[in-house]
C-alpha cells in the first residue's frame, strides 16, 4: 500500500464551510448609513434594537471566526488519524474535533436566529418609530392650522361684520322703501278720500239754496148762533 492522500472531501468540508456561513452585513454601516439620512433624531426603542442587531452581528463574527479554527483542528486531527501509524488517542482526538465543528455549527444557527429576530424587531421599531413622528407631524401642521385661524379671528371678525352691515343696510334700504311706498300710497288714499269728502261738502254748502213756499194755515171762523 502506497503512502495515503489528503482526504479531498476533508478539504471541501473546509472551503464550503466558508461559503455557506458568510459574515452578515455589517449592521454598524447600515446603522450609520440611515442615521446619516436621518433628518431627526433617533427614537430610544429604534436605538435600543439597533444596539441588540449590532451585537448579535458581531456574535456571528465571533462564531464564525471560532468555526473556522475548529474546522482547521478538525482537518488537522484527521490528517492524523488516518496515518497508518496513527493511534486511539488521534482518532479519539479526530472524533472530539468533528463534534466540535458541528457544536460551533449549531450555535452558529442560533445566533443567526437571534440576529434575524433582532432585525425583525429593528424594523418593527423603525416602523412604530416612523409611524409616531408621521402622527406628531401631522399634530404639528394642525396646531399650527389652528393657530394661524385664531390669529385671524379678529380680522376676519371685522371683515364679516362689515360684509354683513353692508348687506343688512342694502336689506333695510329696500325694506324701508318698499314700507315707505305703502305708507305713502295709504296715506295719498286716506288724503283723497278726506279731500273728496270735504269738496262734496264745501259743493254743498256754496250751492244755492231753493225756497221752499210755507203753506198758508186758514184761521177757522167760528160762527155765533144767534137764538
Amino acid at each position: 500500500m502506497g503512502r495515503p492522500k489528503k482526504n479531498s472531501v476533508e478539504v471541501t468540508e473546509i472551503k464550503s464551510v466558508v461559503k455557506i456561513s458568510p459574515s452578515e452585513p455589517s449592521a454598524k454601516k447600515l446603522v450609520a448609513k440611515k442615521t446619516a439620512n436621518a433628518a431627526v433624531a433617533i427614537a430610544p426603542v429604534v436605538e435600543k434594537a439597533q444596539a441588540v442587531v449590532v451585537r448579535a452581528t458581531s456574535a456571528v463574527d465571533i462564531q464564525l471566526v471560532k468555526i473556522t479554527a475548529a474546522v482547521k483542528k478538525q482537518t488537522e486531527a484527521k490528517i492524523k488519524a488516518s496515518k497508518p501509524k496513527s493511534t486511539p488517542t488521534l482518532k479519539r482526538a479526530a472524533l472530539t474535533a468533528s463534534n466540535k465543528v458541528r457544536v460551533e455549527k449549531a450555535k452558529l444557527t442560533t445566533i443567526k436566529v437571534k440576529l434575524r429576530d433582532a432585525k425583525v424587531a429593528l424594523k418593527i421599531a423603525e416602523a412604530q418609530s416612523k409611524t409616531a413622528e408621521v402622527e406628531a407631524k401631522a399634530k404639528a401642521v394642525v396646531a399650527e392650522f389652528e393657530a394661524a385661524l385664531q390669529a385671524k379671528t379678529g380680522t376676519d371678525l371685522q371683515k364679516a361684520l362689515a360684509d354683513f352691515e353692508k348687506t343688512w343696510s342694502k336689506s333695510r334700504e329696500r325694506q324701508v322703501k318698499a314700507k315707505v311706498k305703502a305708507r305713502s300710497t295709504k296715506e295719498t288714499n286716506k288724503a283723497k278720500a278726506a279731500a273728496n269728502k270735504l269738496a262734496a261738502k264745501i259743493k254743498f254748502l256754496v250751492a244755492p239754496k231753493k225756497t221752499v213756499a210755507k203753506p198758508v194755515i186758514k184761521k177757522k171762523v167760528t160762527k155765533k148762533v144767534t137764538v
